[in-house]
């Protein structure tokens, strides 16, 4: 009896299983904020590009409702009832050397919504572009 007590006390056969249920969920939590962050990195970039596209459509004097249609296209891959533009100065204030301010903003809901409980649910991401009118 004694020796098959020193055999289960010595056995190493469920240790990388003990090693496994404490190494995987920071394994997983790490590879569940790289993709949040991926997504979150994705929707800046593609809410920037907007933002410039509709400031270049603006400073060439084109009217808010084409900017608006041009920003909604390049953000496509979005979803466009949490899409936020604004764009000042207004059609009939913007001439020659004035500053157009265009803001894209954008609701993301993040996938782990209690990601080390740090980014709000859901994230808002903003892009501003100025540029002097033509």
């Amino acid at each position: 009896m004694l020796q098959i007590c020193r055999r289960i006390i010595k056995g190493e056969k469920g240790q990388s299983m003990v090693e496994l249920a404490l190494v995987l969920p920071m394994i997983l939590l790490l590879l569940m904020g790289i993709v949040e962050f991926g997504r979150l990195f994705h929707t800046y970039l593609v809410i920037t590009q907007g933002s410039r596209e509709g400031a270049r459509l603006a400073v060439v004097g084109e009217s808010d409702q084409q900017i608006i249609a041009k920003i909604e296209q390049v953000t496509a891959s979005l979803n466009v009832e949490k899409l936020s533009i604004q764009i000042s100065p207004g059609a009939n204030e913007r001439i020659r050397g004035v500053s157009v301010q265009v803001s894209v903003s954008y609701e993301l809901d993040l996938i782990v919504p209690n990601l080390f409980e740090l980014l709000p649910d859901p994230f808002i991401l903003t892009s501003n572009t100025f540029m002097r009118m033509e």
